[in-house]
């Protein structure tokens, strides 16, 4: 064994140094606090991210295929345009596409005795199932005719006070100053994602419905929502299916067309950056002074050393060694407490959400573990380079004054 790492261990886990054992669990608790913290903040951002994009994509899917419109939102109906069977083929072929659907939207009034609340109707086809529907069913669509059934929001349902199975009546609005078309509807489920943009804006009802009040023919559509296996790759799948389009239609993800969400998505991901990197510096800020408190306290030490002859570096060698014992003690400590807590997190949901702010009722986790080993990693790998630098103070200590240093 090296004589650094031997009398390193000695110093490390002496019992008989009090003021030794004291520093080394001051700065063992802050390292152990430090990664603790950057693997809950670090869950719980991917998290959130993760459920936030499982919302958006699982309503409206990754991307849309409409006809172009020049400043389209989001609200914007759609231009009609034949199915074609031969582009469905051809995107369901590429690599990472899950499903395609048709869908189109219409602009409506919902009314339930003396409440009235504008909306928008969104048609989809008997192949599309809407998630979180907390309430009831999904849409049973018909052979013939249409499905007169429809799906409200649990905000929708709370703000005209409608339970599963009462009847509303739906006005169809038409524009070129034409009355609206009215439709007595069954509300037949009742869905929540959590995300005012969807819950407060959108019913969802038959497209066979928005066909007979447009006057569309029955392969007539107002676009296609087009399902990923990975968000990540929406730009390589967009460009690949951008090939197999007519230049009259225009592909859009769904950062387009929601770019707000999508912004405070990103925002998350400076505030990752942000806590890791005050972290980190506590970490580091913490095993600096307590290896200058070390070596100032083990100065007779070092003095005795010199004298017997061992150099410098061997010597600094020797502090380097002890801090990384409480380094790596450290992050041991901080990965049983921070994944502690986030499986229980996980599991049990305790720590609870406001749903107006966050779109969710529980903090979310999401535990990657390549994340875990590079917060350890680094954490390591930072802590033991920056101490490298008060380890030269040890170059300043002559053995006579060290000697007779109390």
């Amino acid at each position: 064994m090296r004589i650094s790492v031997f009398i390193a261990r000695r110093i490390a886990f002496n019992r008989f140094s009090s003021f030794t054992k004291f520093i080394i669990n001051i700065a063992m608790i802050a390292t152990a606090f430090s990664v603790a913290v950057m693997i809950l903040a670090t869950a719980m951002i991917n998290g959130f991210q993760q459920k936030i994009s499982e919302k958006i994509f699982s309503f409206w899917g990754h991307m849309h295929i409409t006809q172009y419109q020049a400043n389209a939102g989001p609200l914007t109906e759609q231009i009609p345009f034949k199915a074609d069977s031969a582009l469905e083929a051809g995107i369901r072929a590429l690599p990472g596409v899950t499903a395609i659907h048709d869908f189109a939207t219409k602009s409506v009034i919902i009314k339930k005795d003396r409440e009235t609340e504008g909306m928008i109707f969104k048609g989809i086809d008997r192949n599309n199932q809407l998630p979180f529907i907390t309430e009831g069913r999904n849409i049973q669509f018909q052979d013939s005719g249409y499905a007169p059934e429809i799906i409200v929001s649990a905000n929708t349902a709370a703000l005209l006070q409608l339970k599963l199975n009462d009847a509303v009546v739906v006005y169809f609005v038409r524009g070129d100053g034409l009355p609206p078309r009215a439709r007595k509807l069954t509300v037949c489920g009742i869905y929540k994602t959590g995300i005012e943009e969807y819950d407060k804006a959108y019913l969802v009802g038959d497209i066979d419905l928005i066909r007979r009040l447009n006057d569309w023919e029955p392969s007539d559509i107002g676009g296609y929502e087009i399902y990923l296996k990975d968000y990540r790759k929406i730009d390589s799948a967009r460009s690949a299916i951008g090939e197999l389009m007519s230049d009259e239609l225009n592909i859009r993800s769904m950062e387009e067309v929601y770019p707000n969400i999508f912004d405070w998505l990103g925002l998350q991901n400076k505030n990752e950056t942000i806590i890791l990197v005050i972290m980190t510096i506590v970490a580091v800020i913490n095993m600096i002074t307590a290896i200058l408190i070390l070596i100032l306290e083990r100065t007779n030490m070092v003095g005795i050393l010199k004298a017997l002859g061992m150099p410098n570096f061997t010597i600094q060698q020797v502090f380097i060694y002890q801090a990384a014992y409480i380094v790596v003690a450290g992050i041991i400590i901080g990965n049983v407490l921070g994944i502690g807590l986030a499986l229980l997190q996980q599991y049990t949901g305790f720590f609870k959400l406001p749903e107006e702010s966050y779109y969710m009722t529980v903090a979310p986790i999401a535990i990657e573990w390549w994340k875990v080993g590079m917060i350890n990693v680094g954490t390591l790998g930072i802590c033991i380079l920056i101490l490298i630098i008060p380890s030269l103070l040890i170059r300043t200590i002559t053995p006579v004054k060290a000697i007779q240093f109390k």
